[in-house]
């Protein structure tokens, strides 16, 4: 097959990995939808007896703990399909992870201990982990250099909508157990449409080639350039899972704080709102970052909409519950540089390792939640401020980061992909 996919082909291609995405992104929401209900199900049968003051404290805390191991899985996962996607090919991580992730989640919904839990959000992760980076890397590789991000826009546009089902369903699906055996059936039958799927040219190309070093991960660390363009790509986005791993996802929690009524915020519904917005953010990235030809004027604008949103959340998120949502749904929109974040890793390393460094990346960001939660107890200890100051101060500290990485980070816009490392 040529490089450059032929029409029919790059359709269905792009159909098909931004359905991966979506269902990707359905299940990882998931967790955060379902949080509250499932461990209030399992808690009380873990330790009975306890009364609802403890039952809350315990869902917030084995909430964090489900979620760091679920990141954990990711980092993991993500080193390795990246790996094989770089020596075995790009399809054979497409069909591998959604069957690791859909099998989880199925179980998923059977379980009834919190060590059940732990285990199968980690297995759960680990799947997830390398469904976008390898969809990524085969519509980069099979567009052309001026169109490509419109095909990565669209990838990351669906995909995050699989964030606003999740949310809808949290919501009208009553038995928690439904959503988890829904998100793995729903992964099964995509592995139905992904036949026929072509292998990426430009992968082909170097397949046989037994002088071309594929997915050696030290790669990115080698020297100082591969180095910076690697770091800098996460850092400049660590801001986005600061925002949906902190101020969306423990939204009851921090606006409890602010001052609304206990239980007037839905985390399930706090994922919609935010989600809905990031779809229209991501198409409004892409097509800016097309529009200026430029990644980085896309996600210098965007990252300055994050700062805006982050102030506007902390100000007036304790007015009421409609402006909270309101807030959140701008937050999300501002955050909705996935789409030009992804397609930039995608673009800064060669064929050889370009699975590896796209698959990799979006997971070590998903992933700095531990740090961010570690940042977090930190400032609270050390600094002996309360939650929601130490919240303000780790989002200060993220998003400067992510400005300092922007700086440094390398326009990629228009570049040929076609060369390896």
């Amino acid at each position: 097959m040529d490089q450059k996919a032929s029409g029919a082909v790059l359709n269905k291609l792009i159909i098909v990995a931004a359905l991966g995405y979506f269902v990707d992104i359905y299940d990882l929401l998931l967790f955060g939808v379902e949080r509250t209900a499932s461990l209030n199900d399992i808690l009380p049968i873990q330790f009975p007896g306890i009364s609802d003051t403890v039952l809350k404290m315990l869902n917030a805390s084995y909430g964090k703990l489900l979620l760091n191991w679920q990141m954990a899985g990711m980092l993991i996962g993500g080193i390795f399909w990246g790996i094989l996607g770089d020596k075995k090919g790009r399809l054979s991580v497409l069909f591998g992870s959604i069957l690791v992730y859909s099998i989880a989640n199925i179980l998923n919904g059977m379980i009834e201990s919190t060590n059940a839990y732990i285990v199968l959000r980690f297995v759960s992760g680990f799947g997830l982990a390398g469904e976008l980076g390898a969809g990524i890397t085969l519509v980069s590789e099979s567009m052309s250099k001026e169109k490509r991000g419109y095909g990565t826009m669209i990838v990351a546009t669906v995909g995050v909508f699989g964030a606003v089902v999740a949310g809808f369903m949290g919501e009208v699906i009553e038995n928690w157990r439904n959503s988890f055996y829904l998100g793995g059936a729903m992964g099964l039958a995509l592995l139905f449409l992904r036949i026929g799927v072509f292998e990426s040219g430009m992968f082909a190309s170097i397949k046989t080639e037994t002088t071309i070093k594929k997915g050696n991960i030290l790669q990115l660390f080698s020297n100082k350039k591969s180095l910076l363009k690697y770091v800098c790509i996460i850092f400049v986005t660590v801001p986005v899972w600061y925002v949906m791993g902190t101020l969306v996802l423990f939204s009851p929690e921090l606006s409890e704080l602010m001052g609304l009524p206990e239980k007037s915020i839905s985390a399930g519904k706090a994922i919609m709102f935010a989600y809905a917005g990031i779809t229209v953010g991501d198409i409004a990235s892409g097509l800016i970052s097309q529009l200026l030809k430029s990644r980085k004027k896309a996600l210098a604008l965007f990252l300055s909409l994050t700062v805006i949103g982050t102030i506007l959340y902390f100000l007036f998120g304790g007015t009421s519950v409609a402006v909270f949502y309101a807030i959140v749904a701008f937050i999300g929109f501002a955050t909705g540089y996935w789409a030009v974040f992804i397609s930039t890793a995608a673009e800064l390393f060669g064929t050889n390792i370009r699975s590896t460094a796209t698959t990799t990346a979006p997971n070590f960001v998903r992933a700095s939640t531990i740090l961010i939660s570690i940042l977090l107890n930190l400032i609270i200890s050390v600094c002996d401020v309360d939650k929601l100051l130490a919240t303000k101060i780790t989002g200060a500290i993220i998003i400067s980061l992510g400005f300092v990485a922007l700086y440094f980070l390398e326009e990629t816009f228009g570049k040929d992909l076609n060369y390896t490392e």
